[in-house]
């Protein structure tokens, strides 16, 4: 039987349509959450209007309503359905701001629905950007010098003190939705009126940059016996100043020493027992500065986000299932682990392999289109802008990296094979294709120290890119794959080289 026995029916709210920063994700996470609570015998009714979806499958809740996410139609559906409890950290950003309209509005108050997995006050003081600088200072951890404005000549006053560049954060956004870097007044005034606009409650945070830190993430659950249980580390392989859904991403971590982690992973702990998330996943951002180690909070998400869905498909620990069920009452001590089958849900996953998130974009369908703002820039920044992302699993990096590669079913060279070294020295600035560039420059001679210069990325991850290019010649060398002996052939192919590029390298 479920713990909280007096709840019957559970409402929870959906992303909405699918739109760039909040897409498929939060299907897997709602469709596991779902699955899970009526499993223990709760009711659960679904608001969501996207029938492109499996979690408004007629089959799934026992109720799914496709109607827009808007204040008037949610308070009909709770009038109708007396749902006992809503859960709001599985539908994204949108679910989040909506559960805060519906306690404020005092509906909830007035059909007697109680807010599980997290209370308002935790959701302010983790999208509230003041709020949570305030939060993060009060426990003792650094964040970047910034400043809550509510309007643009507060801003152009803050970064005359702080100087250019400085990155603004609008409030309660999706995907960084009107943020962005601005390196001079001019560029403030155009990002940080564009942030004010599409804020909902017309606010932004301004604050230093910290353009070219490592970027790190860490997935965490809590429970309401206060058992805080890490599931992975998250690495960028792109340094601050490109969002993160854009960034290539690593999982677990490859350049944290074990101090640096160890205390990560301490202030990580300290910061969602601040915030107050009682039950449930959080993710928690981190910059890194590359040569002093200062150690820097960028911000907390208190629910399940993109990144809980890469973790839980990297370390097969399912973050929405046991997320919805520490909402009604479990302990992770009590759940059973779905991949031993032994170990508990409070043991702490560990992974022998590597696994590489490649982002997606679709530039190229926008080239031709009339743009408001002028020509149309594939430079990524602070603003969500991929459209979809592959995943690969490998025992190395450099495995699961070529791997991810093949699986954006793009050529491999991705066009840039043909350019001349000084074109594609110019194509180093954060872009799509990036990484295609950064192999070609390494295969015609290009030093790594010279492309860490040129892109703040870590040493270690180009040095990976320069061992591939070593295999890559060795193969050249050895010439035809069926002169190979066994020993040769396994060591060529552990690197990730697929049968058909070395078929064309030999």
């Amino acid at each position: 039987m479920p713990p909280r026995k007096d709840l019957n029916t559970i409402l929870i709210i959906g992303s909405g349509p699918i739109t760039i920063g909040q897409a498929a994700e939060f299907d897997y996470s709602g469709t596991q959450a779902v699955k899970a609570l009526r499993r223990v015998g709760y009711r659960a009714v679904l608001v969501n209007p996207n029938p492109a979806t499996i979690m408004t499958d007629p089959d799934l809740a026992e109720a799914t309503y496709l109607e827009p996410l808007r204040l008037e139609y949610l308070e009909k559906i709770i009038e109708r359905e007396r749902p006992d409890a809503l859960l709001p950290t599985l539908g994204g950003q949108t679910a989040l701001n909506l559960a805060v309209a519906l306690f404020e509005e005092g509906v909830l108050a007035k059909y007697g629905v109680e807010l599980i997995g997290a209370n308002v006050e935790a959701i302010k003081k983790g999208e509230d950007r003041e709020a949570f600088q305030a939060a993060m200072r009060r426990i003792g951890l650094e964040v970047p010098r910034g400043r809550m404005v509510k309007s643009l000549e507060e801003g152009l006053a803050f970064a005359r003190e702080v100087g250019y560049p400085v990155v603004v954060r609008p409030s309660f956004t999706l995907g960084g939705t009107g943020g962005g870097v601005a390196k001079d007044e001019a560029e403030l005034r155009e990002v940080l009126g564009r942030g004010l606009r599409l804020s909902p409650v017309h606010t932004a945070l301004v604050e230093e940059s910290v353009l070219g830190w490592k970027e790190f993430e860490l997935e965490v659950m809590r429970d309401h016996a206060d058992t805080v249980v890490v599931i992975t580390s998250i690495e960028n392989f792109d340094p601050m100043g490109v969002h993160t859904g854009d960034s290539i991403t690593v999982a677990p971590a490859q350049t944290l020493t074990d101090v640096e982690y160890q205390r990560m992973r301490d202030a990580a702990k300290a910061i969602i027992r601040e915030i107050g998330v009682d039950t449930g996943g959080s993710n928690i951002q981190f910059a890194v500065h590359p040569k002093t180690g200062r150690m820097v909070v960028i911000e907390m998400n208190p629910r399940v986000s993109r990144s809980s869905a890469l973790a839980s498909k990297a370390t097969g620990y399912p973050i929405a299932k046991i997320a919805a069920l520490l909402a009604v009452g479990y302990r992770l001590d009590e759940l059973p682990n779905d991949i031993t089958q032994k170990t508990p849900a409070s043991f702490e996953p560990t992974i022998d392999y590597v696994v590489v998130k490649i982002p997606r974009f679709a530039f190229e369908k926008f080239q031709t289109l009339p743009n408001v703002e002028g020509k149309l820039s594939d430079r990524l920044g602070t603003q969500m802008r991929s459209v979809g992302e592959v995943m690969a699993i490998g025992r190395s990096f450099k495995e699961a990296f070529l791997k991810a590669l093949r699986g954006l079913e793009a050529d491999v060279k991705a066009g840039v094979g043909e350019l001349s070294t000084e074109e594609l020295k110019a194509l180093l600035y954060p872009n799509p294709r990036r990484p295609f560039v950064l192999l070609e420059l390494l295969r015609r001679g290009e030093p790594v120290e010279a492309l860490h210069e040129a892109t703040a990325i870590d040493p270690w991850f180009l040095e990976q890119l320069a061992e591939i290019v070593a295999a890559e010649r060795a193969a050249r060398k050895l010439g035809p794959v069926s002169g190979w002996d066994a020993e040769t052939a396994y060591r060529i192919k552990q690197i990730g080289l697929s049968d058909r590029e070395l078929g064309a390298l030999t």
